[in-house]
């Protein structure tokens, strides 16, 4: 069901007025994202009818835009992609750990976000591998799926990246399983001394290589000494990491994980309402109790801070480490199977939490009836509805 207000319903009145306010300034992926949006199943892409084998119920359906940054999108690519990753769920734990950089940080991440978001992976992974194959923590491979996010509840620009991990490792003779405690991964203080310095020592080589470019405000640090300066202080600063309770059984983590794989900066089940002069949306605010609030910004400012998270060409949000790694997860998961059916935990105490056996998922099916569950054929195709109009490449990366 269409939502009452929509991100693309914005796009397509202000999204005009937006573009000649900001021409010489809107760059070719956020002049792309717009586009998508904007097009996004109407008639100017095109489409087709499908209609149902068995009760005969018949639809239209418009052709999609696939572009990631579009939520209409990316609610089918996120059922899709869950229904693939529920093989790959384990009968364990699974904590929710995020890593969150400083403003000053973010700042130069929204000037290099190619480069800065890249470090921010690699600094994650790097944390997380090398305190989980510490002896004194887990010793062992640890895996898990990070996720890329850049915005707040408010659109500002804030990158923070989440890692769903299940809640131990294996060892490296690969002939054991070894769980964490009950409801405790690894200790918070040692992910976020560690992650802050490998995050900065990754980010001075990249200044040094010259992959870092800056301008505007930031200008001043193409200065060595200045650049120096300013990273003097994150060195001292407390960089927040914290990690979440596990959860109850698998289908939880996949339940939880569909909220933040395929997530864009807002949702059109967030927006309030909009007019000629401005965009209400709710919000949450996390730092009293997480009390729902209201927002009001101008259309072009609500269009400023949406464009803020469009992420580089053939960048990837959704990475995969450890044994869960594209490469060797299917073997990796071959051999901690049958380690943890001999070596689950034995509850010791009321507090221990009983991990209930993993149930099949319902398999994503785009092409069933709603009516009926029959199958649904495509009977017509439907030519776009302007000569010439085209629309824009898709990102699906």
């Amino acid at each position: 069901m269409r939502a009452e207000l929509e991100v693309a319903d914005i796009f397509r009145h202000h999204g005009p007025a937006y573009r000649r306010a900001h021409e010489g300034h809107l760059g070719r992926v956020e002049r792309r994202v717009m586009s998508a949006i904007e097009l996004c199943r109407t008639a100017a892409l095109g489409g087709h009818v499908e209609t149902c084998q068995d009760c005969a119920h018949s639809r239209v359906a418009y052709n999609s835009c696939r572009n990631r940054h579009c939520g209409k999108c990316q609610g089918t690519a996120r059922d899709q992609w869950l229904a693939a990753r529920q093989a790959d769920l384990l009968p364990v734990p699974y904590f929710h750990v995020v890593f969150t950089v400083p403003a000053e940080v973010a700042a130069i991440a929204y000037q290099n976000k190619a480069v800065v978001y890249a470090i921010l992976f690699d600094a994650v992974a790097e944390t997380l591998k090398t305190i989980g194959t510490d002896p004194r923590h887990l010793g062992g491979e640890l895996g898990f799926i990070a996720i890329l996010h850049t915005w707040g509840q408010t659109l500002t620009h804030h990158p923070h990246i989440h890692c769903l991990v299940p809640g131990g490792a294996l060892a490296d003779d690969g002939q054991r399983w070894l769980a964490c405690r009950p409801r405790f991964f690894l200790p918070i203080h040692v992910l976020s001394s560690l992650f802050r310095r490998l995050f900065l020592e990754r980010l001075q080589t990249a200044y040094t290589a010259g992959k870092l470019g800056f301008f505007g405000v930031l200008a001043a640090m193409a200065e060595p000494s200045t650049f120096a300066d300013a990273l003097g202080p994150l060195r001292q600063k407390s960089w927040v990491v914290y990690s979440k309770p596990p959860f109850g059984s698998p289908e939880h983590v996949l339940a939880y994980l569909g909220r933040y794989t395929h997530r864009v900066a807002i949702a059109n089940s967030r927006l309030v309402s909009a007019d000629e002069t401005s965009v209400t949306f709710r919000w949450r605010d996390y730092r009293h109790g997480n009390a729902p609030r209201l927002m009001s910004l101008e259309p072009d400012e609500f269009i400023r801070r949406f464009l803020l998270h469009s992420l580089p060409d053939g960048f990837h949000r959704i990475r995969h480490y450890g044994f869960l790694a594209n490469g060797c997860r299917r073997a990796r998961l071959a051999i901690i199977r049958p380690l943890l059916a001999v070596a689950q935990p034995i509850p010791t105490s009321a507090d221990d939490e009983v991990i209930p056996p993993l149930r099949r998922l319902p398999r994503f099916d785009p092409t069933a009836c709603p009516c009926c569950g029959g199958v649904l054929r495509v009977t017509a195709t439907l030519p776009r509805a302007r000569a010439g109009t085209a629309p824009a490449p898709p990102d699906t990366s």
